[in-house]
C-alpha cells in the first residue's frame, strides 16, 4: 500500500522487491507470506454483516493480487521468484506443496506464498507461522508499520513504550495483539523466534536481519 489509503503502490512494491533482492543476493533464503489488508479485510467485512467464510475467502484472493504485484516487481529486477497459493488457481500460481517450495529454496528462488492457509477463520499470521515451521525456517519476521511491539498503540499514544525483547507467554498474557494467539502459540510450541520490525523504513529488511537491536524479538528466552 505504501503511503496510499488503499490498493497497491508500484513504487513501494518495487522498493520492497529491491530490498528482498539485496538480502537474497547475500545468501538468505526467503519465503514471503503476503497479506491482503490493503485491498480487503475479511474480519472487518464479517463484522459488518458479511458471512465470515465468504469474507475470508475474498481476503485470500486479495493476497493473491498482492503476490502477483510483488512477483511482477521481482521479474523486472531479474529475480527468480515463484508464487504458491493455498487455493488451487493454476492459471495464476502453483499450488502450495511443501517439497516443491523446498526445491525452490535449493534453486535460490524467492517464494511468495498467497491465500493464507487456504481455510477461513485462520489469519495470515497463522499461515506465516505454519509455513515457517513447514519450511524449517530459522526465524519468522513480522513486517509492520511501526518499530516493533509496544505496550499500547504508538499511533494514538505518544507515551507508548517499545519492548525490545518479549517471551511468547508475555505476548499472550499481556494481550499485546502482535499476532493472533494461534500464531504465537505455534511459534512458542515449536521454538521459532519472531522479530517484529518496521517495513516502511527504507532498507530496514536487511537491518532487521543483521541488527539485533532493530525491532522486537519474541522467543522462549
Amino acid at each position: 500500500m505504501g503511503d496510499r489509503e488503499y490498493g497497491i503502490c508500484p513504487v513501494f512494491t518495487r522498493n520492497l522487491a529491491r530490498q528482498i533482492k539485496e538480502v537474497r543476493d547475500d545468501g538468505v533464503e526467503i519465503a514471503i507470506v503476503i497479506g491482503g489488508g490493503n485491498i480487503f479485510r475479511g474480519v472487518k467485512a464479517s463484522a459488518n454483516g458479511m458471512d465470515r467464510s465468504t469474507a475470508d475467502y475474498m481476503g485470500m484472493l486479495a493476497t493473491l493480487m498482492n503476490a502477483m504485484a510483488l512477483k511482477d516487481a521481482f521479474d523486472h529486477l531479474g529475480v527468480e521468484a515463484r508464487m504458491q497459493s493455498a487455493l488451487n488457481i493454476p492459471e495464476i500460481a502453483e499450488l502450495y506443496i511443501r517439497q516443491k517450495a523446498i526445491r525452490h529454496f535449493e534453486k535460490g528462488r524467492v517464494i511468495i506464498l498467497a491465500c493464507g492457509t487456504g481455510n477461513p477463520y485462520f489469519t495470515t499470521d497463522t499461515a506465516a507461522a505454519l509455513r515457517a515451521l513447514e519450511l524449517d525456517c530459522d526465524i519468522l519476521f513480522k513486517a509492520t508499520k511501526v518499530d516493533g511491539v509496544y505496550d499500547k498503540d504508538p499511533v494514538t499514544n505518544k507515551d507508548a513504550v517499545l519492548y525490545k525483547k518479549l517471551t511468547y507467554t508475555e505476548v499472550l498474557s499481556l494481550d499485546l495483539h502482535v499476532m493472533d494467539a494461534s500464531a504465537i502459540s505455534l511459534c512458542r510450541d515449536n521454538n521459532i523466534p519472531v522479530k517484529v520490525f518496521n517495513l516502511k523504513k527504507d532498507k530496514n529488511i536487511k537491518k532487521a536481519i543483521l541488527d539485533d537491536n532493530e525491532g522486537t524479538i519474541i522467543s522462549n528466552k
